[in-house]
């Protein structure tokens, strides 16, 4: 699994809150998931990620999610509303 996309993205959305924003107003393009999260937290995200077919990608840990981000603490999700 690559992190190089949400790395190198020019837009993107950090976080559980401003990701689902982006989910619902279609301007996500490519979800970011970190395994270790809790599921009440991502779950809402994870379906509709898949009710509007954007894919997912699992990240091991919020950590690496976070890192990958360019942030210093965990991040649960991420999103890339721009290719």
């Amino acid at each position: 699994m690559s992190l190089d996309r949400i790395r190198q993205a020019r837009k993107r959305t950090i976080g559980t809150n401003q990701t689902l924003k982006a989910l619902q107003q279609s301007l996500a393009r490519h979800i970011y998931v970190a395994k270790d999260a809790e599921a009440r937290v991502v779950n809402p995200v994870i379906a509709l990620a898949q009710e509007r077919s954007v894919p997912i990608t699992w990240v091991d840990s919020m950590k690496q999610l976070g890192k990958a981000c360019g942030i210093e603490v965990g991040a649960a999700t991420a999103a890339i509303i721009e290719d």
